[in-house]
């Protein structure tokens, strides 16, 4: 198990019981990914981690970008780690303001690598991808804190993302 897993077990982000997902699913267990994203020694060490991935990958990007709520936390952790700018990418459109759902200064043609908290069937995710790619943007990698294995790999793959977890829930759940 990787320092990571073994710190998001620590902080309670793992919890068992009976859950309700945002997709309505029941679980057996709920990964919240809030309290690893509010202790900052493991804030820090996501941020460390995403930043990682990007080097040993190879990984281009002109922007980290969070979907709201969740990825938020991790993805201004990771601007501040890497020196990448940030985006952050609203569920919807707002109706006051520049009514737009992308926040920050992107120009058409640039890239993005999404951070998103968990990933379950990655709808959320896609939803975000497609609002990026309809405003010209690229998007070919989504960075994961912990991916629950339950199709979100293999739907952004469909959509020509690759998804890149820095835990598995399978790695979290064994011990």
């Amino acid at each position: 198990m990787t320092k990571l897993a073994e710190n998001l077990k620590e902080c309670g982000a793992i919890k068992f019981g009976e859950f309700t997902l945002s997709s309505g699913k029941k679980s057996s267990y709920y990964v919240d990914i809030k309290k690893a994203s509010t202790n900052p020694v493991i804030l820090k060490q996501i941020a460390e981690n995403i930043s990682n991935v990007l080097k040993t990958r190879s990984i281009p990007a002109d922007y980290i970008g969070g979907v709201a709520l969740g990825g938020v936390p991790m993805a201004v952790a990771a601007s501040l780690e890497t020196g990448l700018p940030l985006a952050i990418i609203r569920k919807e459109t707002k109706d006051y303001g520049t009514k737009g759902q992308v926040v920050g200064d992107i120009e058409k043609g640039s890239s993005v690598v999404l951070v998103e908290d968990v990933a379950t069937t990655g709808s959320s995710v896609l939803k975000a991808i497609e609002t990026l790619r309809n405003e010209g943007i690229s998007v070919r990698h989504v960075i994961v804190v912990v991916d629950r294995e339950e199709g979100a790999g293999l739907n952004l793959s469909g959509a020509g993302v690759e998804l890149i977890p820095l835990v598995r829930i399978s790695d979290i759940l064994e011990k």
